[in-house]
């Protein structure tokens, strides 16, 4: 970003700001944000100690995805969610800019879209440009350097060839590239509309075209998928830490063979996870079907469940991601859906992933899918309107569409009316292939299906989550090409959807209404075939009429966000009493206390007895992690409660007999004492330390407490609260310059991530050998290698224009100051260099103290030059 060129230090002055970490926003990317957004007066709001976001002391939320679990919270609250590029555009143009067009949510389909139109009607550009801002887009009067289309019939229009001229890079698309996205309600490739050579206009329908590959399938195109890579062969695979802290419940109706069993929960268990048998104890259900005691019960609590391909998803990607996102993420009716029955149905015009999606898909609804077509087919589901099949569809009474027929009726769990227009809508020189995939469910439709009812059986815990979807679900659109979507409030005025300056309504949203409600107003005049778009909401919270103005919408009402406040305020005393319950569920020593006894008090009130629904078997989790090969539990050795890892622990050196009896007091009462590397849930230690072992284990994001816990328990015989012993070390603290609460939070949240793609080398004649270093490194994501200045040992080089002009990333190689590293520096500078990286030759004291910090910072004192 650059110099801010003199920008007004209080552009982000009463935002409160946090971050989500991914693959497209790693830690090292938000740190560097964050400083900015603070510079220009914002406040960067930390993690919870659990890793989760203060949604109640933010105000926007800076994330590239919608994948992440408090998605549906910010919805319930109304704080926007926003991509990183809305900071980037804030200052470039000195002041915040709109939330809506910079919303990760995928059903935006134009979002980071700046248009302006050239040589076409009016009433067309109304159209246009209306429908483009209900749908993220924006408009520029003008062609400046953020436009990124010019919407144009020719390249002649003076627009154009001066815009080209002073070196514009965006693309001059056709108008038709905006009215079958509109039609579709969904964004294809521009690729075949753009000027001078617009493919459209060159080439028919029925001229070849290749099948286009589909990311969104990949790891989602089977509900039930055959096998899981567990590793490529070349490596151990690193900890799946997805499952960090989460309990899950293979359901009884999964087929799956003792040995696939085993080595899932050896994947749960190493990444951080257990597995339990009892309904009521589990985060995560995973079952195969949508009927059952056990995918009800978890459905009404609402607990996350997915179906075996879910959970191979996250097992591969090691990312976060709902199960209803994904239509073949999610447990199939047993039975299909009402209507299906009886359809024979065969697909055309698409191939590999999709066509396996497609066949998967037919069958979940309960058709039947065939591999030619005869005359007995009913439907005809197909990516293009061109081939040998589509034309002898119709002569034999075989109804034509395209796959968003099938996705939508899976989705809303009924059949949908073949007559609707996107589902008979084919762009001549596109192949609906690369837009599969991308339909996701409805949980409200699920639940009225599936799980209605329950509230009088539900936890405190289930009831603030249901209100919490309630709550989202009210602040979405509930119909039109946005449905489901949720566009936060924020707290102060920003600027309007459109670029032009000083011209629009509060906040922008009624004039982004009004241009809608333009949009749809020459839809149903035939001039562009655009959806209906739905009104925007005010800032009262309210669909009102585009015509209000911001005093009228709000003289009778409170902010959307006040409004969605006061509605969760309702369930306040669940709140209390969850976090109160999970508090006490939390202290080990309390195996029938917290929310354990509260659910069984409640059970037993209603039914009477105590009913326990089981999983797959077995006893509960006796002797799971053991260090030892696993015997055959005790009948009285309790679960696991505590796993625990322990540093600078003095009690056992050099007496292993009294080690022996003291480990084997602890798991009598729930501890286990895990060794380095494995899973944990505590670091203990009887003060902060910069060893391997504590910077390994933290980076997992255990609670760090007071090694003394470990010594009281064994001398009273009894369990300790161990909320009495979180670790408190000011004097470390200060030496480091760290903050231990607000170190465990962040590693919560980056789960082993810190560090994910930064480059680091180290030099093998470093003190110590580099072995210490490459497992801190690797503990948090990084790609470690030894640099010997060999020809093989190479960045891959890249120039400022190919990374999009961005300043380069810093790339780090930790040395010593002996003479035979110094003679290194100059060549892993070099290389560096070439490939357009910043070379810093660092100490490995910069590595600690990012490990202990859990935050990406540099300063030059670690530079090796500098001592």
């Amino acid at each position: 970003m650059g110099d801010t060129g003199g920008v007004s230090a209080g552009i982000f002055s009463e935002c409160a700001i946090a971050f989500v970490p991914s693959a497209s926003l790693p830690p090292k990317l938000i740190s560097s944000l964050s400083a900015i957004l603070v510079e220009h007066g914002a406040t960067a709001v930390d993690y919870r100690r659990d890793g989760s976001l203060p949604i109640d002391r933010v105000t926007h939320i800076i994330s590239n995805t919608i994948d992440f679990p408090q998605y549906i919270d910010s919805q319930a609250y109304m704080i926007p969610v926003v991509t990183a590029q809305w900071i980037t555009v804030s200052i470039s143009r000195r002041k915040q800019a709109q939330v809506r067009p910079f919303s990760p949510d995928p059903r935006m389909i134009f979002s980071e879209v700046v248009v302006t139109c050239a040589d076409l009607p009016q009433m067309d550009k109304e159209s246009i440009i209306g429908a483009t801002m209900a749908l993220g887009g924006q408009e520029s009067k003008d062609v400046g350097r953020l436009t990124t289309h010019i919407c144009a019939l020719s390249m002649s229009h003076p627009k154009i060839v001066n815009a080209l001229e002073r070196g514009w890079k965006g693309k001059v698309v056709l108008p038709h590239w905006f009215d079958d996205c509109f039609k579709l309600g969904k964004r294809i490739d521009e690729g075949p509309y753009l000027l001078p050579d617009a493919e459209i206009l060159k080439k028919g329908p029925d001229d070849e075209l290749d099948i286009p590959s589909n990311q969104n399938l990949i790891g989602a195109s089977s509900a039930n998928p055959e096998f899981l890579s567990l590793s490529d062969g070349s490596s151990a695979r690193p900890p799946v830490t997805v499952f960090q802290d989460k309990k899950i419940l293979l359901g009884a109706d999964l087929k799956i063979t003792p040995r696939l069993e085993s080595a899932l929960k050896d994947i749960i268990v190493y990444g951080g996870g257990r597995l339990v048998h009892d309904i009521d104890d589990c985060d995560m259900l995973i079952c195969q079907y949508r009927d059952g005691e056990q995918y009800v019960r978890a459905s009404r609590s609402c607990k996350e469940v997915g179906n075996l391909s879910w959970l191979y998803f996250l097992i591969v990607h090691n990312d976060w991601t709902s199960p209803l996102r994904r239509l073949l993420h999610y447990p199939i009716p047993r039975n299909g859906l009402p209507g299906f029955k009886d359809m024979r149905i065969t697909v055309s015009n698409y191939g590999g992933e999709a066509r396996i999606y497609l066949e998967n898909l037919i069958k979940a609804c309960g058709a039947e899918f065939t591999k030619t077509m005869k005359a007995d087919n009913t439907h005809l589901i197909t990516a293009r309107n061109s081939s040998e099949k589509c034309k002898a569809a119709p002569e034999w009474g075989i109804t034509v569409v395209n796959h968003l027929w099938v996705e939508e009726s899976y989705a809303k769990c009924e059949i949908q009316p073949v007559n609707v227009k996107k589902y008979n809508h084919f762009p001549s020189r596109t192949n609906l292939g690369e837009i599969i995939g991308q339909t996701s469910f409805n949980e409200s439709r699920l639940r009225d299906l599936f799980y209605p009812g329950g509230e009088e059986t539900m936890s405190p815990r289930a009831k603030r989550k249901r209100k919490i979807l309630e709550a989202a679900e009210d602040n979405a659109y509930s119909h039109g090409p946005a449905e489901g979507v949720v566009i936060g409030e924020v707290a102060r005025g920003g600027d309007s959807d459109s670029m032009q300056e000083d011209n629009s309504e509060e906040d922008g949203i009624p004039s982004a209404a009004a241009a809608a409600a333009a949009a749809a107003a020459a839809s149903k005049k035939g001039r562009l075939a655009a959806p209906p778009i739905t009104p925007t909401r005010s800032r009262s919270g309210r669909l009102g009429r585009e015509n209000e103005t911001p005093a009228a919408t709000s003289a009778g009402g409170r902010s959307a966000k006040a409004k969605a406040m006061n509605r969760l305020s309702s369930i306040a005393p669940d709140i209390a009493l969850y976090e109160k319950e999970k508090k006490r569920n939390s202290k080990p020593g309390t195996p029938f206390g917290g929310k354990r006894a509260a659910e069984l008090a409640e059970k037993e009130n209603v039914n009477g007895t105590k009913k326990k629904s089981t999983g797959r078997g077995g006893n509960d989790e006796d002797d799971e992690d053991e260090d030892r090969p696993a015997k055959k539990a005790r009948p009285s050795l309790p679960g696991i409660e505590m796993r625990i890892i322990l540093t600078g622990f003095t009690r056992w050196v050099g007496n292993q007999i009294k080690e022996d009896q003291d480990r084997r007091k602890l798991r009598d009462l729930g501890i286990q004492i895990v060794q380095e590397g494995q899973p944990c849930d505590y670091l203990a230690a009887p003060h902060v330390v910069r060893t391997v072992k504590f910077l390994c284990a933290l980076a997992r994001g255990p609670t760090v407490i007071s090694s003394t816990f470990i010594e009281k328990t064994l001398e009273t015989g009894k369990l300790q609260d161990v909320d009495d012993y979180v670790l408190k070390d000011s004097e470390a603290e200060r030496k480091y310059d760290v903050n231990l609460e607000r170190s465990v939070a962040r590693a919560k949240a980056h789960r082993g991530k810190l560090l994910r793609g930064i480059p680091i080398y180290c030099t093998d004649k470093i003190k110590n050998g580099p072995d210490s270093y490459r497992a801190i490194a690797e503990a948090n994501g990084a790609i470690f290698m030894i640099y010997r200045a060999r020809s093989g040992t190479t960045i891959k080089p890249t120039t400022a224009e190919e990374d999009g002009f961005a300043p380069p990333e810093p790339v780090y190689l930790l040395s010593g100051p002996t003479k035979d590293e110094k003679q290194l520096w100059q060549r892993f500078k070099d290389m560096a260099e070439k490939g357009h990286m910043e070379p810093r030759v660092v100490s490995p004291d910069w590595l600690l103290d990012v490990a202990m910090a859990q935050q990406v910072r540099f300063d030059k004192k670690f530079l090796v030059e500098a001592e």
